[in-house]
């Protein structure tokens, strides 16, 4: 009953939303992209605060990953407003990437208030195609509330997976999917048809997990952990896998 419930439900949300469906298809839906980085701006500010000690704890991790004698490396797939740079280790070398080019006003802003850091450049593209980054060029990928929006998954940590050097390790913090036994998953499914486009293609739904553990890393630290948020958002994923 509650799958045929579930189903039903998600199509009235569908139609509901055929107003959005009509925007993004007559390519309307690129003005919101303009926003975005606006809304998110303030949106990060408050998910920092709540998940400070999380981030903090994570990132320690990150010096560890340096050459010896060397500089870290690091590129950050969908830094969008750059609310990570404060974690990250003193003298750090920092790769920035988003699809959204918008974003790097506000970027320019992160990075002058984290001037313990060397910026290195800031490259427009999604995280299923780095194409203009090198085979085994970085110390440390780091991805942040990104693997739920981009279109390909698996793609996506093919590509982390590439650019580390033997020996690097991919850095993740994600929301994923409640448990499939709660009603915080029937929601989640019901309403991802809204949730798509004001999130900028944002899944509630992402079993996350699953293709980490699947991307070919030799080793894999994953904690599932419930964080201090709104409850469509309160279950994540939090580790580092090393290539």
């Amino acid at each position: 009953m509650s799958f045929f419930l579930l189903r039903f439900l998600t199509l009235v949300v569908n139609v509901l939303c055929l107003p959005l469906h009509v925007i993004h298809a007559v390519g309307l839906y690129e003005v919101y992209k303009r926003i975005f980085p606006m809304c998110l701006y303030r949106i990060s500010k408050s998910y920092n605060k709540k998940m400070h000690d999380k981030k903090k704890e994570l990132f320690r991790s990150l010096p560890e990953f340096t050459q010896a004698g060397g500089q870290l490396t690091l590129l950050e797939i969908g830094c969008g407003t750059g609310t990570n740079f404060e974690f990250y280790p003193r003298g750090c070398k920092v790769t920035c990437t988003d699809p959204n080019p918008h974003f790097q006003k506000y970027l320019q802003t992160s990075m002058g208030q984290n001037d313990h850091l060397a910026f290195e450049r800031f490259v427009v593209a999604s995280g299923e195609d780095l194409g203009s980054v090198e085979d085994g060029s970085v110390d440390a990928v780091v991805c942040t509330l990104v693997l739920c929006s981009v279109n390909n998954i698996p793609q996506t940590l093919r590509e982390a997976h590439r650019i580390l050097r033997p020996g690097g390790a991919f850095f993740f913090l994600e929301h994923v999917v409640a448990d499939a036994s709660t009603w915080t998953y029937f929601i989640q499914h019901v309403l991802q048809p809204a949730w798509h486009y004001f999130g900028d293609g944002c899944k509630l739904t992402c079993d996350t997990w699953k293709n980490v553990e699947a991307a070919g890393f030799s080793e894999v630290k994953l904690r599932h952990i419930e964080a201090p948020l709104l409850f469509l958002i309160k279950q994540h994923i939090v580790g580092y896998a090393v290539k």
